[in-house]
């Protein structure tokens, strides 16, 4: 359930995130998942992807300033509640807040992958597991 979160700093401008995932698919990294968080002049780009360490290895040789962080993903079903129920009555119980949060699904799986960023992750890992479906 524990991820690493590969983060970028970048320009906000045209180009910059085509830029950054050249890099990563230079460097053989497959992307995942991502987000963007606009910031005015710059955006701050969370990327779940399958080679972290390698990924911060090609973004800080490109001259990028990254980070990494750890974040929960939990897989629940595609069906009406499930988020409230799979996630945030878990984490609201065990009083685990939630910094941010992202999705992605696959088509057709039944499924979709969230994100989470919060503050206490064990304890949340705890409660997410304690009522998976």
């Amino acid at each position: 359930m524990k991820v690493t979160q590969v983060s970028a700093f970048l320009e906000n401008r045209p180009g910059r995130l085509l830029y950054l995932l050249n890099i990563l698919a230079e460097a053989h990294v497959n992307l995942v998942a991502h987000n963007i968080v606009d910031a005015s002049d710059f955006g701050i780009i969370h990327l779940i992807v399958d080679r972290p360490e390698r990924a911060l290895e090609a973004i800080r040789d490109a001259g990028i300033t990254c980070s990494s962080t750890t974040v929960l993903v939990v897989t629940v079903p595609d069906k009406p509640g499930a988020f409230v129920r799979c996630v945030l009555q878990p984490l609201a119980d065990a009083e685990v807040n939630i910094e941010y949060s992202y999705t992605y699904s696959t088509p057709g799986s039944g499924a979709a992958s969230i994100v989470l960023k919060v503050d206490d992750l064990d304890t949340g890992e705890r409660a997410l597991e304690a009522h998976a479906e």
